[in-house]
Formats: structure tokens, C-alpha cells, sequence
């Protein structure tokens, strides 16, 4: 509850993976820094010396007056930052995308409309249970706090159940959950370990993102009784979704259309429309759209650019999505135009990762390749491919795989005498070696071997907080007259 503390407040949140190296959180904190520090006592030792003022939840809280950012009459109110979080970064840091409140003001406008409304009809308008299986830190999580807002019941999964897809199947039959958010790779293990099997104890919605979705995932989501698909895709820079479709609309696993109030535009190289069916770069515009990356004006201007389909001073964000729109309007996702992937959900820039191996001492060059993972249809998997100096590749690995999270670290390997390289002077993956798994690294979290206690939360401009929660598996309530969670929400 304490992310929606911070936004009543009218203040704007970062969230804080526990389970990412100190460093990288070190690096987070440091770049947004946060006027103040939410979390718990057992989380604390790991956050001390980092800018903002700790505030531990688990003991009795200090004596304030209330705080208010803006004037609830504010007519600008909805444009101040709700939340800032922090994707790869080519450059090798991560950087932080600044949202506003009118973005998820807007998402839930849509979702009401759009998502909610066709399935609660299918089920009688009753309250649906939903279950919180995606991490704070990932702007996919509010998929499930968009369906609190609108009064429902949310269940908070916590790190060990989410990521154990035998144990979260037999969690949402027991429980007799509606609705579960994510990704198409997890969806498959889910299904695989009975999700929809028994008809009375199936969920009624499967919402999909983070990566594109395989044929026989939508099929067996459509032909499925009592159950309907959703697929969203969006990036950071745009509030949460940007496209979106259902089984109940399509037939073909298709990334869908435009999201109320946003605008989405198949581009050339030189922004100019394409036709349906010619292949271009997808630029998205509207309501949703970013700020920025925060204290990064030149990235930004790069990224989001003037909009010539628009009102004088509107943006529009270069995707560096590949996409196609078909006649019937639903766009396909082609791929990607520079070195962006999507492994288990989470976008990484391969460029990052390079960078981390660039800066170990032993590596004279290195390599990160998206590999297709024949363990899981539609999956990518990191390899890394490296040209030491004086050190042994295990080693390396170790120390370089200890900096980096757990989506970003390599599971293949390959220690090579060179690079070798295209016409063009770049990376010939084609032409590198097959990759062999590397044991794996230990835990993040100042050598302790122990699981690292789950986080949740840390803050941005114009007031900055971070929160954490304890583990647990839980149930919250909000107050659909108010739309946000009431006394009786615990």
C-alpha cells in the first residue's frame, strides 16, 4: 500500500528490485535521487549510505504533518511525474523513464472500457480475484493495480511462489483466481502445469506482454471455454500499453491497436507513412507518452521527437519497433531495428551487457548475442562471447555475471580468440561458436547467500520515495467509490 500512499500524496515513485545487485541500485538511487527512502527494517542494512532520508515501515513512523505535492484543483495536476523506472541503457547505465499521472489516469480509462468490461460481462459483473505475479520494478505490474483501482481484489504473489509456475498454477485453482498478467513464455509453463484445465477452477483472463506470443499459446487461449486471451505491447516510454487485442477480437496473435487517446504512426527512415503491409518502424504518440529519461536531455531528444501528425509541440517516441499494419487496422510486431531484446519479458539492451564485460579487467572484447531457446518456443536466452586476457572464463563470468540482474546475465558462454566481423565492421554472430551453460552466479546482495528480501519501491521528481514490502502472499481490497484502497484494504 505504500506505492498508493505515494501517489495520493501527489508524489512520484521509483520502484527498487531487490534481487539486482547493490551496484546497479546504487547506480538507481543515485541518478533519481529520492527525498525519501521507504522500506523495512530487514531491507535497510542493504540501503544504508544511499541519498534519502529512510523511513522504515515495519517500526513506529515519525510524526509529520500531511504532504501534498500539488492542489487536488490543480488544472495541471495529472501532468506532474506519478512514477520513474529504470530500463537497459546502451551506454551501459540504466536510465529512467518519467511517467505522468495522466498516463495511468488514461490506462485505466481503456482497460475499463476496453479490457475489464467484455470479460466482466462474460462473468456477471462480480468482483474478480487477480493475481499480482510481476515485479514492482516492471511497469507491467500495474496490469493488476489498474484492476484494484476498479475495485477488485488483488493478490500479491510473492518472489518464490511467482517464479514457480507448479506452484502458482496450483495457487490460482486453490484460490480460484480470474485473472493472470504474464509474460508468453511464462503463460506456456503455466498452461503446461494445468491453468486451464479444470473448467470450474480456469481463470477468466490471461493478459499477455512484455514479449511477442506464439500461435499456439493464442490458439489454446481461444479455444479455451470461459477463458480469453489479451495481448498488450508497449514500451516504457509509453504509459504502460500502447497496443492491445483479444482472442475475443482476433484470431492471429497480432500486437493489436491503439489504446484510447494515443496515436501510432508505421514510419520510413524518413518519416514518412507506409502503406498496410509495408514493413516500417512504429512511432507512437498521445496521452501516455513519457517525459523523458530523467537528467538525460540529449538521449531524450533523440528518442522523442516532433510529432508531424500532430499539434504544434506535440512528441512522438521512436519504438525502434518493426511492425506492419494489417488491412483490418491490427499491427504485427516484426522484430526490432537496433540491438534491443526482449529475454523473459524484461528489455535489455545487448549493448549494456557488453559494456559491463568491457569494463572487467581480463576482457579485451566481448560480445552479447539473443539466441532462440529451443527449451521454450518463442524464447530468447543471452550468450556471451568473450575474448579474455590473462583470466579464465569462469571466473570472469562469476564476476561480471554478479554485476548484472538476473535477466541480463548470461546462461551460454564461449571464450573466443577474436570477434569476428561483417562488411560492415560489425559483430558477426552468425559466424561465432555455439555457446556452452555457465554454472550459475550467486545471489546479489553483499555476499550473503541467503534469498535477498523483497522490495517494492523508491521515488522521483517532484518528490521522491522509495518502499519495500516483506514477503508475503496476501489479498487487498480497494474501495471502488474512491477508487483507491480504503481501511479495509490492510
Amino acid at each position: 500500500m505504500a506505492l498508493f500512499a505515494v501517489l495520493r500524496t501527489g508524489a512520484a515513485y521509483v520502484p527498487l528490485e531487490l534481487d539486482h545487485p547493490d551496484e546497479r541500485i546504487a547506480a538507481i538511487v543515485a541518478d533519481a535521487r529520492p527525498d525519501v527512502v521507504l522500506t523495512v527494517s530487514a531491507v535497510s542494512p542493504r540501503l544504508a549510505g544511499l541519498t534519502g532520508e529512510p523511513i522504515e515501515l515495519d517500526r513506529p513512523l515519525p510524526e509529520a504533518e500531511p504532504y501534498r505535492t500539488f492542489a487536488p484543483d490543480d488544472p495541471h495536476r495529472l501532468r506532474h511525474p506519478a512514477y520513474t523506472i529504470y530500463t537497459s541503457g546502451s551506454t551501459g547505465k540504466p536510465k529512467g523513464v518519467v511517467t505522468e499521472y495522466a498516463g495511468l489516469t488514461n490506462m485505466l480509462i481503456n482497460h475499463r472500457r476496453r479490457v475489464f468490461e467484455p470479460v466482466l460481462a462474460e462473468h456477471g459483473h462480480r468482483v474478480f480475484r487477480i493475481a499480482h505475479t510481476v515485479s514492482f520494478a516492471f511497469d507491467m505490474s500495474w496490469e493488476e493495480l489498474l484492476w484494484l483501482a476498479d475495485g477488485h481484489e488483488v493478490h500479491i504473489c510473492d518472489e518464490e511462489l511467482r517464479r514457480d509456475a507448479p506452484r502458482l498454477a496450483e495457487y490460482c485453482r486453490e484460490h480460484a483466481i480470474d485473472v493472470v498478467n504474464v509474460t508468453p513464455t511464462y503463460a506456456q509453463q503455466l498452461v503446461a502445469e494445468g491453468l486451464l484445465d479444470d473448467p470450474e477452477r480456469r481463470p477468466a483472463l490471461v493478459l499477455l506482454g512484455g514479449e511477442a506470443v506464439t500461435p499456439t499459446l493464442w490458439r489454446r487461449l481461444a479455444s479455451t471455454e470461459g477463458t480469453a486471451g489479451y495481448n498488450l505491447y508497449g514500451p516504457t516510454e509509453y504509459t504502460i500499453n500502447t497496443l492491445g487485442v483479444g482472442t475475443f477480437e482476433c484470431q492471429d496473435p497480432v500486437v493489436g491497436v491503439a489504446v484510447d487517446n494515443t496515436g501510432v504512426y508505421v514510419l520510413d527512415p524518413w518519416l514518412r507513412p507506409l502503406p498496410d503491409g509495408v514493413p516500417g518502424e512504429l512511432y507512437v504518440s498521445g496521452v501516455g507518452i513519457a517525459r523523458g529519461y530523467l537528467g538525460q536531455p540529449a538521449r531524450t531528444a533523440h528518442r522523442f521527437v516532433a510529432c508531424p501528425f500532430g499539434a504544434p509541440g506535440e512528441r512522438m517516441y521512436r519504438t525502434g519497433d518493426l511492425v506492419v499494419r494489417r488491412p483490418d487496422g491490427n499491427l504485427m510486431y516484426l522484430g526490432r531495428a537496433d540491438q534491443q531484446v526482449k529475454i523473459r519479458g524484461h528489455r535489455v539492451e545487448l549493448g549494456e551487457v557488453e559494456a559491463v564485460f568491457g569494463a572487467h579487467p581480463a576482457v579485451r572484447f566481448a560480445a552479447a548475442v539473443a539466441q532462440p531457446d529451443p527449451r521454450v518456443d518463442g524464447a530468447h536466452r543471452l550468450a556471451a562471447y568473450l575474448v579474455l586476457d590473462g583470466s579464465d572464463l569462469a571466473s570472469v563470468a562469476a564476476d561480471v555475471g554478479a554485476a548484472l540482474p538476473d535477466f541480463m546475465r548470461p546462461t551460454h558462454y564461449a571464450r573466443v580468440d577474436a570477434i569476428p566481423l561483417t562488411v560492415n565492421g560489425k559483430a558477426d554472430t552468425r559466424a561465432l561458436p555455439e555457446a556452452r551453460p555457465s554454472a550459475p552466479s550467486p545471489r546479489p546482495g553483499n555476499g550473503d547467500p541467503r534469498p535477498a528480501p523483497r522490495p517494492r519501491c523508491a521515488g522521483s521528481s517532484p518528490r521522491r520515495w522509495t518502499w519495500t514490502t516483506t514477503r508475503s502472499a496476501r489479498s487487498a481490497t480497494s474501495c471502488p467509490s474512491a477508487g483507491t484502497p480504503c481501511s479495509r484494504c490492510g
